[in-house]
């Protein structure tokens, strides 16, 4: 008899986003990437990081105070990471992401073809960047959809 408490494709790929996003060394917020194929082969993965080289315990990771001594203009995406990461085009792909993405990553995805984003949380709907990115996404009928939580407790131990 076949097992009948697996995980779902939607749990096992955001379940994969939310482990990358612990990669990540920004202390405030982590963000975690997937990208799957219509074949639920996944093609990438990613988290909010300072790009490679740049040495993370010489990079400002402060939220507040003069810009250029901020992350916020150096840190990539999770969403950008994963696209970049990806050793072929992901056109018509889904990406799975624990944040959704910024009006910047929403430019990368619809230019990357991805096709459907599966998200965990909405925390900055509203905001402007937020808004031009559902606007930029809704004018390419890019799908866009909330994981639905299953309250399932995964444990990894390693």
């Amino acid at each position: 008899m076949k097992r009948q408490d697996y995980i779902s494709w939607d749990e096992y790929f955001m379940g994969i986003a939310m482990l990358s996003a612990q990669r990540s060394k920004d202390s405030n917020t982590q963000v975690g990437a997937c990208i799957v194929d219509e074949n639920n082969k996944i093609l990438s993965l990613g988290y909010n990081g300072m790009p490679i080289g740049c040495n993370d315990d010489e990079m400002p990771w402060d939220r507040e105070g003069d810009p250029v001594d901020t992350k916020y203009m150096y840190v990539c995406h999770a969403e950008l990471n994963a696209i970049l990461n990806s050793r072929i085009q992901p056109r018509g792909a889904t990406l799975y992401v624990t944040l959704f993405p910024c009006n910047e990553c929403a430019k990368a995805i619809i230019q990357s073809g991805i096709r459907e984003i599966v998200y965990l949380s909405d925390k900055y709907d509203g905001m402007d960047d937020n808004t031009a990115s559902k606007k930029m996404l809704d004018m390419v009928g890019i799908k866009y959809r909330e994981y639905k939580r299953t309250n399932r407790k995964l444990v990894i131990e390693v």
